[in-house]
């Protein structure tokens, strides 16, 4: 029997408005044999975790433009913490600041990915980093 495909969250929180690449890289990882859910724009740290555990997710995708990532992706990782889902693997991609990177991979932001970065670049750190979670029988 095959494994089961990997489950990644894309998600946009905050108030950015500009999705396209959130949406591109959706695509790329469902092409590349992931299953992808995609929550839209303008959701919030609590909606995010809440649709990764609802959907049993392996990763979280973050796509901040907005200069708010050094608040909201930390907020994602805390509240797995507290769910109990701290395995779900964040990663974050996005207009980030080079010395903001350090400070979040401290948060426990596994890798941040900035423009320029080629969708295969970003499968291949996927395929390489996220394994999928433990289930409950």
């Amino acid at each position: 029997m095959s494994q089961r495909k990997l489950r990644i969250l894309i998600a946009k929180p905050g108030l950015d408005g500009h999705d396209r690449g959130a949406k591109v890289i959706a695509r790329a990882l469902r092409d590349a044999g992931f299953e992808v859910i995609y929550t839209g724009l303008h959701q919030t740290p609590e909606m995010i975790v809440a649709a990764a555990i609802q959907e049993d997710v392996d990763g979280i995708g973050l796509s901040i433009m907005s200069g708010a990532h050094m608040t909201l992706a930390p907020a994602v990782v805390e509240l797995l913490e507290k769910q109990g889902a701290d395995d779900i693997v964040v990663f974050l991609g996005g207009i980030i600041p080079n010395d903001d990177i350090p400070v979040l991979k401290e948060k426990k932001i596994r890798e941040v990915f900035l423009p320029g970065t080629s969708t295969e670049d970003i499968i291949a750190w996927v395929r390489d980093n996220i394994r999928p979670r433990a289930r409950a029988a």
